[in-house]
């Protein structure tokens, strides 16, 4: 089955950076858009940003300028580089792919901000 295994997650200082990768197996990675979510506390899950097979890209107004969504096809990997990071970034991050309509998760990984 589909596997989307996450790592770089931890805690960080405000103003910091982190980069989150998720490393994909038993899909032909390229020909799959990748999307990074989000879910803080009592919230609901959120879409970060989005990189299609093209490597178009999308990201939620909250975290535009500050995080940038990338692939490597080569490993296939997506990676999640954030920058300036805040608060209000703390969250469990996902990973999410699709696969002849069905849905795929990573197992997350913690985020959290503070000083």
């Amino acid at each position: 089955q589909v596997q989307l295994a996450e790592s770089g997650g931890g805690l960080v200082q405000p103003g910091g950076s982190l980069r989150l990768s998720c490393a994909a197996s038993r899909i032909i990675f390229s020909i799959h858009t990748m999307d990074w979510y989000r879910q803080a506390p009592g919230k609901q899950r959120e879409l970060v940003a989005t990189i299609t097979t093209g490597s178009s890209t999308n990201y939620a107004d909250s975290v535009k300028g500050r995080f940038t969504i990338s692939r490597d096809n080569a490993k296939n990997t997506v990676y999640l580089q954030m920058n300036s990071l805040k608060p209000e970034d703390t969250a469990v991050y996902y990973c999410r792919t699709a696969k002849f309509g069905r849905e795929y998760w990573g197992q997350g990984t913690q985020v959290t901000v503070s000083s």
